[in-house]
């Protein structure tokens, strides 16, 4: 599943970002995504037998469905389970939205169904608000703390 937000009403943090450097911005909006987003993947961690994750990285299939999410200015992180190690887990959307009756052609032996057991949705709709507004204090903090680095930068550079 794929959200796409946009956050209107947060000129003052747009122009903020607008006047650092594209790296600058994009560094401090992945920071800040990550802060917001990991509530929710705790939320969702703690109800799934999985370890959900805040990542950027996805399965060569999800890179070619997500395609569209890439960008110079765009800064896309994905809440999804993983493995222990860390690999993507290709059998969690199973749980989440459950199998109808399977049956085997050749022998016709029922293997059974699976209930759905979502983890992420719930999560998700828990987490929204809170996120959005941990999102907006945590854009500024990020901005300050890099605006303060720059300042510091700055000094050593004129000494």
């Amino acid at each position: 599943m794929a959200v796409k937000m946009k956050i209107e009403g947060a000129g003052d943090i747009e122009r903020a970002l607008a006047d650092m450097a594209r790296g600058t911005a994009k560094g401090v909006m992945r920071r800040a995504m990550k802060k917001s987003l990991k509530p929710v993947a705790d939320l969702a961690s703690g109800v799934s037998p999985f370890t959900v994750a805040v990542t950027s990285k996805l399965t060569a299939r999800q890179r070619k469905e997500a395609r569209g999410d890439t960008g110079r200015s765009k800064v896309v992180l994905y809440v999804g389970p993983v493995q222990p190690n860390g690999e993507d887990a290709p059998h969690a959307h199973l749980y989440e939205f459950g199998t109808g009756p399977r049956v085997q052609s050749s022998t016709g032996r029922s293997t059974g169904a699976m209930p759905a057991r979502p983890f992420l949705r719930p999560a998700w709709d828990v987490g929204t608000t809170v996120m959005l507004a941990t999102l907006r204090r945590e854009v500024w903090n990020e901005i300050e703390k890099s605006l303060e680095r720059a300042r510091r930068k700055a000094a050593r550079v004129a000494k």
